[in-house]
């Protein structure tokens, strides 16, 4: 008798073919995936912008472009990266994917409405993007005013209406997660059996229901007095500029927390799986979140110490910012004592978690002195604020990102990535962040403005070697795309769990069939439950 071979069960991604099928679904993973394409393409778009930036600063007087269009070039490269990557990333991709997956159930909460988030911020895309294609942006991606309502000539209403579109998807997609996370963890999966990257997931959905209807009304009253000189926050129509920095920083620093949160608790699930062992202080960590979205927005004036707010509001809000650091002071050193005398598995997410962890402690110590007023009047709008803010985002929070994405490969795909391009990739973009990011500390101490293209000779080294570490940045960004493409078609297969890690996840097949799970799971042990083993030696 021949044997047979059996067919493979269906996954989500094969059990039905076809772009329409993809365009109407309500399957989370599949969504996950659609956010992931659009999100790629913008980064793609927003790093080109970077890279002509780059360009141009090689030389000190500003001989590729005029002063219109660089001030075009770094209000598109900011306006994408934050509204359109940054903010969306992880939650979009890694939280649709794995919410369901990691509480147990069969999808999110709302999946028609799940669906809607993804229309809604491809049309708030849409208009971005024609607005940049069709005359630019050259307000910086703050808008700050009066320049944003009365001074500029290009397309500040369309992108501003772009904004305001892809903030109504935040807002569903932060409470479809916590309506999740709330009524529809499996059996015995209390809240402190949670997986971090769920507290995290959750903290991060606090703050967009919360926070995004404030920018919302911020960029509408823009447009406003943009379009019918409305006296808000034009002094020339009797309005207040302050008053626009206020309402604008209340959403912007929380912000910060929606971009970096989430990559916090990717680092925590790598540590614990990596390390084979209970992240250290568990339930500090998960407080942690919810105390970093509680403080987050508290601390939106130490933007404008150099605004003309009074002396006693900038030492509150100077003290405030000191305390918001405790809780991700709590993260690092958890996440070290974690480490140590873990059973260490130098594989590449575990490579890109250490990345973050690094990056984020350099921006984070740095965040310390721009929160002290009087070195905060000495380096405001310099590169030092560049850099600080690129070590906590791109260096925090895409490093998380890169991580999670190798992580959960398997997961997402059912195909394994070669193990060694994948360290190589994480190297490569550790080393070419430091070379760009960290030179700008240097130079924006020593007075060199942002937002500048023509510039003092002397600055000229430190822009050279931004640009060459830039260079081998992108080398390291484009390496995992390349690698993950050819391993959808040459990758080895995986198996359910092909790190050995805990999480109700790893439970189920790779990819995970369209319902996640035949049998619903039921929890009955702590979360990251691993058996004891000694640390490797030699």
């Amino acid at each position: 008798m021949s044997a047979t071979t059996l067919p493979a069960p269906a996954s989500y991604a094969t059990v039905s073919y076809g772009l329409r099928s993809w365009l109407l679904t309500t399957d989370h993973k599949r969504i996950a995936i659609l956010y992931m394409i659009s999100i790629t393409v913008l980064f793609v778009i927003g790093g080109l912008a970077a890279t002509l930036m780059r360009v141009e600063l090689l030389t000190p007087g500003g001989r590729l472009m005029d002063d219109a269009t660089y001030n075009k070039l770094f209000s598109v490269h900011g306006i994408i990266m934050v509204f359109f990557f940054l903010i969306p990333s992880i939650p979009t991709v890694l939280g649709n994917f794995l919410v369901p997956l990691m509480i147990g159930a069969r999808d999110l909460a709302f999946p028609r409405l799940n669906l809607a988030s993804w229309y809604i911020f491809m049309l708030g895309a849409a208009f971005m993007l024609w607005a940049i294609f069709t005359g630019g942006i050259d307000t910086g991606w703050t808008f700050y005013t009066p320049f944003s309502t009365s001074s500029s000539t290009t397309k500040v209403v369309p992108a501003l209406l772009g904004i305001f579109i892809s903030g109504f998807s935040s807002i569903l997609t932060g409470l479809n997660f916590i309506v999740t996370i709330h009524r529809m963890r499996a059996p015995g999966l209390t809240w402190f059996r949670l997986p971090l990257f769920l507290w995290s997931l959750y903290a991060t959905s606090v703050i967009l229901v919360l926070a995004t209807p404030v920018l919302g009304m911020t960029l509408v009253l823009v447009a406003l007095e943009r379009v019918l000189h409305v006296g808000i926050f034009d002094p020339a129509l009797g309005g207040d500029p302050l008053l626009f920095q206020h309402m604008f920083w209340f959403y912007s620093h929380p912000a910060v927390y929606v971009m970096i949160l989430p990559g916090m608790g990717v680092t925590s699930e790598l540590i614990a799986a990596f390390t084979h062992r209970q992240v250290f202080g568990y339930r500090f960590v998960a407080l942690a979140s919810v105390a970093i979205a509680v403080l987050g927005f508290l601390v939106w004036g130490h933007h404008m110490f150099v605004a003309g707010m009074s002396v006693h509001a900038a030492l509150i809000f100077s003290i405030l910012s000191y305390l918001v650091a405790i809780p991700s002071a709590i993260k690092v050193f958890n996440w070290t004592a974690s480490l140590h005398r873990g059973a260490i598995s130098l594989d590449t997410p575990l490579l890109y978690a250490l990345g973050f962890v690094g990056l984020f402690t350099i921006g984070g110590l740095t965040g310390l002195f721009l929160a002290a007023l009087a070195i905060d009047v000495h380096v405001t709008d310099t590169y030092f604020v560049i850099a600080h803010f690129h070590y906590i985002m791109v260096g925090g929070m895409v490093m998380a990102y890169l991580g999670g994405l190798h992580y959960w490969w398997p997961k997402i795909t059912g195909r394994l990535y070669p193990e060694i391009w994948g360290k190589l990739a994480a190297l490569t973009v550790f080393l070419g962040f430091n070379l760009t990011f960290f030179p700008q500390y240097i130079m924006g101490y020593l007075g060199m403005p942002r937002r500048y293209h023509v510039y003092p000779a002397e600055f000229q080294v430190f822009h050279v070697l931004s640009t060459a570490g830039a260079s081998i940045l992108a080398v390291g960004y484009l390496l995992p795309l390349v690698y993950f493409l050819l391993s959808l078609w040459h990758g080895q297969q995986a198996t359910a769990n092909p790190w050995g890690a805990t999480g109700l996840e790893w439970q189920t097949s790779s990819p995970p069939p369209p319902h996640n799970f035949v049998d619903r799971p039921v929890v009955t042990s702590e979360p990251y439950n691993y058996p004891t083993r000694e640390p490797a030696h030699g």
